[in-house]
């Protein structure tokens, strides 16, 4: 078994537990309350700040010219691309940099984004490739699920952008680049060093679990509203 496969594998019930998310349920069929949108569009921005982190920490720890390239390519990838969804959702929205900047970020996200800045500070391009491949391999999973229970889903005029953004060739393909590059470096790996990376990726798998629960308060009574 793969390095990737056994990490998916120890997190199969986590990874299940996303498509029930009644946030992600609404994205599927249409009916997610756009002001929990609104909302979760301004904390996965600033989520992906931190994320972009992670990978220019990536850069400084590369022991090679490939790995170093590989992070500063995604740095690239994810501040023309992901961010560029986010900022045609914000012009939509009306939401502007000074709302982003007065908007306090929520604990989950925080929580998460920490705990991913820490294994990067902490670790070494394995272990930092292992807490990003868990939030960039979920987004395409959870988006090719939607497609498939509801093959119009791309189409919504709210949502549909969002559900296409994580099912294109780029993103895809830079998916899999991910998972050869982690498969390459963990191949001598020990048997410690892969419980380790087990512990990586469980945590954060069950941080995207926490951050759908947090988009889905958006807006309800007692809960978070941005």
């Amino acid at each position: 078994m793969g390095t990737v496969d056994r990490l998916l594998k120890a997190t199969e019930d986590i990874w299940a537990s996303y498509h029930e998310k009644p946030f992600v349920q609404g994205l599927k069929y249409g009916t997610l309350d756009q002001k929990k949108f609104r909302s979760y569009i301004i904390q996965d921005y600033w989520y992906l700040m931190d994320y972009t982190k992670v990978f220019a920490i990536g850069v400084a720890k590369s022991k090679s010219v490939e790995v170093m390239k590989l992070f500063a390519k995604y740095i690239q990838a994810i501040l023309d691309g992901e961010v560029n969804v986010h900022n045609g959702y914000m012009a939509d929205f009306g939401i502007t940099q000074e709302e982003l900047d007065h908007t306090p970020i929520q604990q989950d996200n925080r929580s998460y984004t920490s705990y991913m800045l820490s294994v990067a500070y902490r670790g070494g391009e394995a272990e930092i490739l292992t807490a990003i491949f868990s939030c960039a391999y979920s987004y395409e999973v959870i988006a090719r699920k939607i497609v498939e229970e509801c093959p119009s889903a791309p189409e919504h005029p709210m949502y549909g952008r969002w559900v296409r953004g994580y099912i294109t060739p780029r993103y895809t393909g830079n998916n899999v680049i991910l998972k050869d590059m982690l498969e390459r470096l963990t191949k001598d790996y020990t048997e410690e060093q892969l419980r380790y990376l087990e512990e990586i990726f469980t945590a954060c798998s069950r941080y995207e679990a926490s951050f759908w629960d947090m988009a889905d308060r958006f807006g309800t009574e007692g809960g978070a509203q941005v």
